[in-house]
């Protein structure tokens, strides 16, 4: 099972289906359920997931008194160990399992905490295991090397799912510097595969900030020339540490004044500062169909922009400058409502830019 963005179930499905690793049974609510029987088939390959479990065990799910939530260490009694060890070994993941922790959650009202379900099935798993267990009531992060483990209770069912990798997938091992306002990776990645960058293509994103877009766009295409600009100069240093080893140019300017030629720009990725996280800054605070009219400037005729959006409204500003959107899809992050947005810029944009008047700078 794999745990996504909310939004992003599609998305993901359709990676698992593209790498081959099996066939997709069930898209629920940040889930996305497959099964596979191919040998060897790597999970944790996926870039658009935020995690990748292994299914346990199941059960009905248990009465909602502070005293059901011990029934539920009979997960761990289910759980067939050696066959667990031998499937995360064979998907990518370490195969001993050295340590346990859990992580849990449940649908509806309940007289238990969830440290109380991570409790009874941890403890379970580690007598069994013979190892030892971290709860998290503490929030102290886990000892090195512990196994994750995750129960789910929605009402129907109860279940135990072994995660496949060391750490959740979202975890980059490239994010070695952040900046306030960086974007989720599983969702930048989403965003380069919504792009459908080719071989060759000038990449660029306009508000770089700590460089996620240009290197999960880098990591899908070795071979795309990758531009991406930012009046903080912190932000560039911290993409420049995070983008180390790919084909990257960077430096500090204004969204709606790059030092790019007209038309040279074959894909747009950007999360604009709209103020929610990141306050906008320079020319952002004047006017946004500035941006609009600096996308619709540096974008070649038939390129593609995919940008976040916190809503539609900016839309028919984009529209006045020739892009014209092809996919719209809804996502939340930290429980606030996004826009994935696909853009093409129409071919007859070109003449229209030729024929504008050039905006005061």
């Amino acid at each position: 099972m794999a745990r996504c963005v909310h939004g992003l179930e599609p998305t993901v499905a359709a990676e698992i289906l593209r790498r081959g690793l099996g066939a997709v049974t069930r898209l629920g609510h940040r889930e996305v359920h497959f099964h596979t029987s191919r040998p060897g088939a790597r999970a944790v390959a996926l870039r658009t997931a935020d995690d990748v479990f292994l299914l346990a065990a199941q059960c009905a799910d248990v009465g909602t008194a502070r005293r059901d939530a011990g029934a539920l260490a009979r997960l761990a009694e289910a759980a067939d160990l050696g066959s667990l060890v031998r499937l995360r070994r064979e998907h990518g993941g370490p195969g001993a399992l050295t340590g346990v922790e859990v992580s849990a959650s449940f649908l509806g009202r309940r007289g238990f905490t969830r440290y109380d379900v991570e409790d009874a099935v941890g403890h379970a798993l580690a007598r069994r295991l013979g190892t030892g267990y971290h709860s998290r009531r503490t929030g102290a992060a886990p000892p090195p090397g512990h196994s994750g483990w995750r129960v789910t209770l929605d009402g129907e069912r109860a279940t135990l799912m072994l995660r496949i990798a060391e750490r959740p997938l979202h975890r980059r091992d490239y994010k070695r510097r952040s900046v306030p306002g960086t974007l989720h990776p599983p969702l930048a990645a989403a965003m380069a595969q919504m792009a459908g960058i080719g071989p060759g293509h000038t990449v660029l994103d306009p508000c770089c900030g700590a460089g996620t877009l240009l290197v999960e766009a880098g990591r899908q295409q070795p071979r795309a020339r990758l531009h991406g600009f930012d009046l903080d100069p912190q932000a560039v240093h911290a993409a420049a540490e995070n983008a180390a080893g790919l084909p990257v140019v960077l430096g500090r300017a204004d969204a709606e004044r790059l030092p790019l030629p007209d038309g040279g720009i074959d894909r747009i990725l950007s999360n604009p500062p709209w103020g929610g996280q990141v306050a906008g800054r320079g020319l952002l605070t004047v006017s946004l169909s500035r941006w609009w009219a600096e996308l619709g400037r540096v974008l070649a005729p038939g390129g593609t922009a995919v940008l976040l959006l916190p809503g539609t409204g900016d839309l028919p500003a984009g529209l006045d400058r020739g892009l014209v959107p092809v996919h719209l899809q809804r996502v939340r992050i930290s429980g606030a409502q996004s826009f994935l947005v696909q853009a093409v810029l129409e071919e007859r944009a070109r003449d229209r830019r030729h024929r504008r008047t050039t905006l005061p700078r």
